[in-house]
């Protein structure tokens, strides 16, 4: 396969990075592949972003060969993209700061529906003889 046979993309990896040598190797493998444009690391949130025409598949696999073998995809997306950033196995507490993981959400309804409304205000209604003595 030619370089002209990947989409110019950006692949993002979490792998976890402690000192300038990790960080250093991880940088170098990533950036003497073929295709690549930039890497760039930041070591404090444990992630990798390198653009290029690159496979993202032969990316992680070049990061797991430099010893990280617990390296994958970034899992997470920003936290004002998700409309329910609290619902179970979203929030991640080890993700990075305005980050939560990304799981498919749940689709819950914003307004209950019509029939449910209806019976919701008849139990606070003056006409309702059982109805709330509270009001």
């Amino acid at each position: 396969m030619g370089l002209r046979n990947f989409l110019l993309q950006t692949v993002e990896i979490k792998v976890k990075m402690d000192c300038d040598g990790c960080e250093r190797r991880v940088k170098n493998a990533c950036k003497n592949m073929k295709g690549v444009r930039s890497v760039d690391v930041n070591r404090k949130q444990h992630r990798v972003t390198v653009s290029g025409f690159v496979d993202p598949n032969k990316v992680l696999k070049r990061v797991k060969n430099t010893g990280k073998t617990r390296a994958e995809f970034w899992p997470y997306i920003p936290y004002n993209l998700v409309q329910y950033p609290y619902a179970s196995q979203a929030y991640d507490k080890r993700a990075p700061s305005g980050f939560v993981r990304n799981v498919a959400q749940a689709n819950f309804p914003l307004m209950p529906n019509a029939a449910e409304e209806e019976r919701i205000t008849h139990l606070f209604s003056d006409d309702n003889p059982n109805a709330c003595s509270i009001m």
